[in-house]
């Protein structure tokens, strides 16, 4: 896995990203799509302490929330971007929200989808050092900076 860290924050390039949101999507060899939250969405949230992850076989529309996260400072949606089946959820999540803070781009994941039309939807995503680029701007604009591990 190919990453970039810029102020302590991990950024796998591999991955697709919404950046508003800090949502990551990554492509699977099964043709489904793996979501999680970026390292700098779960920094800016702070420690999680509750998930809700719509139930496996839930059609989800694009735009429309996959999950909901809540920490102690900020409780929000997992937007959609790209719109499909919820085939698998992490119930590691249930017991232990703070997997999400821990790994977020490995255990910490949130959601595995079956797209219905991955390539339009990734149009709407950046990967590589465009999406770098793009995550770098939205630190500095936000002022998020991560600890590291």
């Amino acid at each position: 896995m190919s990453e970039r860290v810029y102020k302590g924050c991990k950024i796998p390039l591999e991955l697709y990203y919404d950046i508003e949101n800090q949502v990551w999507y990554r492509l699977e060899p099964d043709g489904t799509v793996r979501v999680g939250a970026t390292d700098i969405g779960q920094t800016r949230a702070g420690k999680m302490v509750n998930v809700r992850i719509k139930a496996v076989g839930k059609y989800v529309q694009k735009g429309k929330p996959i999950a909901s996260l809540e920490s102690g400072k900020w409780t929000g949606p997992v937007p959609a971007i790209i719109e499909g089946e919820i085939v698998e959820r992490n119930e590691a999540l249930f017991d232990t929200p703070e997997l999400i803070n821990e790994d977020p781009y490995g255990r910490g994941w949130i959601a595995r989808l079956k797209p219905a039309n991955l390539e339009k939807d990734l149009r709407d995503l950046l990967t590589g050092e465009e999406a770098f680029n793009k995550l770098k701007e939205y630190m500095d604009r936000e002022g998020v900076e991560c600890k590291g591990s």
